[in-house]
Parts: structure tokens; sequence; C-alpha cells
């Protein structure tokens, strides 16, 4: 399996873990005081790093830091957006689609040489 492959498909995983810890509390933990939604985050976000320093050690071996930064930033939007639209139930916007184009340029130009 390339290295960019196994870095990605781990940042993917990361990826999940970080979007709710971040995000996840503002849904689930609302009635609760911030300490405890700080707590529960930090024990998502555990499993976030134990995928996350792996992924940026193997991609390493190949990939520059920026291209590991941008495939860890267009993963993160590929992530986000259906979390924010399917479990947050926030409304698809069309600036979704400008970000993501946004992405898409910043992947080409960091992996084009």
């Amino acid at each position: 399996m390339p290295i960019w492959l196994k870095a990605g498909g781990l940042l993917v995983a990361s990826n999940v873990f970080m979007t709710f810890a971040w995000y996840g509390h503002l849904k689930n933990l609302q009635n609760r005081p911030w300490l405890i939604a700080a707590l529960v985050s930090w024990g998502i976000a555990l499993f976030e790093y134990l995928l996350q320093v792996p992924a940026n050690r193997i991609g390493a071996q190949e990939l520059s830091l920026g291209q590991l930064k941008i495939m860890q930033e267009a993963i993160t939007l590929t992530i986000f957006i259906p979390f924010s639209v399917y479990y947050m139930q926030q409304p698809l916007k069309l600036d979704y689609l400008w970000a993501m184009l946004c992405m898409i340029g910043a992947v080409y130009f960091i992996f084009r040489s």
C-alpha cells in the first residue's frame, strides 16, 4: 500500500475523532458544564492523536510537511461537511463547495511537483 494512502487513511480516521471532539459536545453536552464537555472532548481527542501521530510519521517518509498539512486540511473539510449536515443538522451551504474548490486548488499546488 502506498505511503500516502496509509497516511491518508489514518488521517481520515483521526479527523472523525477530531471533529467529534471539537464539535460533538455542542449537540450532546449543551446542558453540561463546560468542564465536563472539555474532559469528554479530551478523551475523544486521545484517539485522534493515537491515529494522527502515526499518520504524520508514516506520511513524512515520502511527503513534505506542507503536503501533509494540506492533505490533513482537505480531509478535515471532507469529514466536516457531512458531520455538519447530517449529525449537527446544519444546512448545506454553497460556501462549502467554494471552500472545497479552494482546498482542491491547494492540494493541486502543493502536490504538483
